[in-house]
């Protein structure tokens, strides 16, 4: 018998907050969190804006020999899993440790480790490569830092699927739970690739926004968007079994009730042209939840801002929900957090499970006027306030990856 999957813990790092309190008070003001890149020296590069995170100090959260063993997407995975451990309540000692489980993503992992090591290659020679290239670079990192660090003993495994990546771990960690493997799991998506390498391969791709205007850079569904903004940080969720949750005494955000997965087969970059892809994720994260498409009060759009995505989305959201497209509020939270890439998916979602606490929909920040196909109802110009009983998000990676979540408000 499937099992009910609720939501009992929240923890977000980002470029307009290093909390979820910072978080989502960011996203009620508007806070556009895209500036002029400081990482490195863009005077070569046709992009000069990113969406970095601000203020963050691993050692402020861990101690030194830990951080060094980390790069930077593994260190804010863990301190935003360990914002949603305290946010839960559980206590892992109490609890059955291999009952407990991680399934966190990074779609890239570290290329900063790549570029520095390659330059000893090159200058000092092979002898003098960092013996923990391999383990500091590689994106299952982590995951398995995470369960270090919490002494989670179950199922731990990262999915990568480029910039769906955090939202089929959500989804599969909601699976674990659903058919028994698990009665906890940490998941969601991390990213940090704002370095030379990164901005350099998007760039050549013509997949960034060339703005130097950081409030008209991130513009999803605008008829002057021009690409992403490439942006970094965490967002890690703790998920429960419904009963286990209750037995503990512990309050419950929102209920996952719905997940679709699909590939288009079509292209490795550009989503399918109709939407079809995309809409059957969003059809089967609808049937799984038992709700009509009339039932959706809100969508939180992959909404990257380049041409092809907006606009091959906004077909899809017309294809799942039929006529009730018109009626429902999509907003992109990437307007003002940028592309967070493998981490969007988890800090998405926490949009969504916010979002139905409160009943306050965002804006799509930037953006001003909407073109041609792109005509549907994307919160522009202010935010909407509403009761928000179903909430979809939908992450979109490159290869054709299509991952829809489906949140219900929690009613017992």
């Amino acid at each position: 018998m499937k099992r009910r999957v609720v939501v009992t813990g929240l923890g977000a790092v980002t470029p307009i907050g290093n909390t979820v309190e910072e978080f989502w008070s960011g996203v009620k003001s508007g806070t556009v969190g895209i500036g002029e890149i400081t990482r490195f020296d863009t005077s070569d590069y046709k992009v000069k804006l990113a969406a970095q995170v601000k203020g963050f100090a691993a050692k402020d959260h861990m101690d030194f020999k830990a951080a060094k063993r980390m790069e930077p997407f593994s260190q804010y995975a863990v301190v935003a899993a360990e914002e949603a451990y305290r946010d839960s309540g559980l206590d892992i000692t109490a609890e059955d440790p291999y009952r407990a489980g991680v399934i966190v993503g990074s779609g890239i992992g570290s290329l900063q480790v790549v570029e520095r090591e390659y330059e000893k290659i090159r200058t000092k020679g092979p002898g003098r490569v960092n013996p923990l290239m391999v383990p500091l670079m590689i994106s299952n990192m982590a995951a398995g830092n995470i369960s270090i660090q919490l002494g989670l003993k179950g199922k731990c495994t990262n999915v990568v699927t480029a910039c769906a990546s955090g939202t089929n771990c959500i989804g599969d960690a909601m699976r674990a739970i659903q058919w028994g493997d698990a009665d906890v799991m940490f998941a969601g998506g991390t990213e940090s690739c704002i370095c030379p390498t990164g901005v350099a391969g998007f760039t050549s791709l013509t997949a960034l926004s060339t703005s130097q205007d950081p409030l008209r850079a991130s513009i999803p569904f605008d008829k002057e968007r021009d690409g992403f903004v490439l942006g970094e940080g965490a967002g890690v969720v703790v998920l429960e079994e419904l009963e286990h949750a209750k037995a503990r005494g512990a309050k419950i955000y929102a209920e996952a009730v719905g997940y679709g997965a699909t590939g288009d087969a079509f292209h490795i970059t550009s989503p399918a042209e109709d939407g079809e892809g995309a809409a059957k994720a969003m059809t089967l994260a609808m049937e799984e939840g038992g709700i009509d498409p009339s039932q959706v009060d809100y969508i939180n759009a992959h909404g990257t801002g380049t041409h092809h995505n907006d606009l091959f989305e906004t077909r899809a959201i017309k294809l799942a929900l039929g006529d009730s497209a018109k009626n429902v509020v999509i907003n992109s939270t990437k307007s003002m957090i940028g592309h967070l890439l493998g981490a969007a998916g988890g800090v998405e979602f926490i949009t969504c499970v916010k979002t139905i606490q409160e009943g306050f929909i965002h804006q799509t920040m930037g953006t001003k006027e909407t073109d041609g196909e792109c005509d549907l109802n994307y919160a522009v110009g202010a935010p909407v306030e509403k009761e928000v009983r179903y909430a979809i998000t939908n992450s979109l990676g490159f290869g054709g990856h299509n991952a829809t979540l489906l949140l219900k408000k929690y009613e017992g």
